[in-house]
């Protein structure tokens, strides 16, 4: 047995060793069809502790269509990563998440659902239909191995090839990302490679397959600006080239504006807005949006005044404020009537058609979304006499 036969696996998306599921709660049955390449419905993701249940992902829906970019965008611990790893299936591929995970609602990727199926079902389709980039690849890949190794065994797992052609595959996808040097690279470590070439490496693992969904969790967190735009650019270039569906998860908004056809706002582990790109950058409809677009930079005029930050911490997920998650932050949450912000938690409602709910149709269907109990019409005052100036 080699080396790369005998490879460990830590946090690849390839994972081929036998796990138990995690608890999962039946699909139910009846439910309309999915209309989208990847559709969420529901998600639900909790983790039983000793201090209360962690609800991580509390009722998220979303769709996208092949060739599409959804960015998901939101402090830490908002449940972005959660979800993720929820799409990926790998909250269930450890045996000792056994018990530790409770997952409930349905997840759909191309007709076929990922909560209930079997795990080595999901298995074979990691890897191979939908594949991920870590945001750490020096913790994502393995230190005694070689990158071409890994790549190769990547590869390995869903093609009946000999080492051979495994590592010309490996070489040729090194080259795709840009990688100086691939056929002499190849053989390097981890360890030898600068942060954004190891970026690199994991893009070319997770694209060796030419998978159809490409998820990139926090892809460019701690390199620096000009590396970051170069990692944009390939994601761009080869999602035009594969027609992949792209998730990319991040909390800088400057990285989504580059990349993102809808935008998914999240905070206390559920949707707050939800819309095309370009609706929720500028004609937002959530407070919490503003803030976001508030304590970001503009590059494009000059800045007079300080960025106006987020008062406050994301909320606990064991015990997340009642009412809207948001209210202990929120500067407008006395403009509702009855005390409505604190005791009720809004429905995530359709701004451009009257506000209509959004479990009303297709889950996560299209159109701009906003869970907020003030009226349309306060929302668009505000934004316009008091947040639009000063951003």
């Amino acid at each position: 047995m080699t080396d790369s036969d005998d490879l460990t696996k830590t946090t690849t998306a390839t994972d081929t060793a036998a796990a138990p599921a995690a608890i999962a709660e039946p699909v139910a049955d009846g439910g309309a069809a999915p209309t989208a390449f990847l559709e969420v419905r529901d998600l639900k993701v909790h983790f039983p502790t000793d201090d209360g249940v962690v609800k991580s992902v509390d009722g998220l829906s979303f769709k996208l269509e092949k060739g599409k970019t959804l960015g998901i965008v939101g402090e830490s611990g908002s449940g972005k990563s959660v979800t993720s790893l929820a799409v990926m299936g790998l909250h269930r591929a450890s045996r000792q998440q056994r018990s530790k995970v409770r997952m409930s609602g349905e997840i759909w990727l191309d007709g076929q659902e990922l909560i209930g199926a079997d795990p080595d079902d999901v298995r074979r389709l990691r890897g191979r239909e939908m594949a991920m980039i870590f945001q750490d690849p020096l913790s994502a890949l393995h230190p005694f191995y070689t990158v071409g190794q890994q790549i190769v065994e990547a590869y390995r797992v869903h093609h009946d090839v000999d080492k051979k052609t495994a590592r010309k595959r490996a070489i040729e996808m090194l080259d795709r990302v840009g990688i100086p040097q691939p056929d002499k690279r190849v053989d390097d470590h981890p360890h030898q490679f600068s942060g954004g070439m190891r970026q690199r490496a994991m893009i070319a693992m997770a694209l060796v397959n030419n998978p159809e969904l490409l998820i990139a969790d926090e892809p460019t967190t701690a390199l620096d600006v000009t590396v970051q735009a170069q990692i944009l650019d390939l994601i761009r270039d080869l999602q035009k080239e594969f027609g992949s569906a792209v998730v990319i998860i991040t909390h800088d908004l400057g990285v989504v504006a580059e990349l993102a056809d809808d935008l998914l706002v999240m905070y206390g582990g559920r949707c707050v807005e939800r819309g095309p790109a370009d609706k929720v950058f500028y004609e937002p409809q959530h407070p919490y949006t503003w803030g976001l677009l508030g304590s970001m930079p503009r590059i494009d005029r000059e800045q007079t005044d300080r960025l106006i930050p987020v008062k406050g911490s994301p909320p606990s997920l064991i015990n997340v404020p009642s009412g809207c998650a948001f209210n202990p932050r929120c500067p407008y949450a006395d403009i509702p009537k009855d005390n409505l912000t604190r005791t009720v938690r809004p429905e995530l409602r359709q701004v451009d058609n009257g506000g209509t709910p959004a479990n009303e149709g297709v889950a996560g269907g299209g159109g701009h979304f906003s869970a907020c109990h003030m009226s349309q019409e306060e929302r668009e005052r505000i934004w316009t006499e008091e947040i639009a100036p000063k951003l």
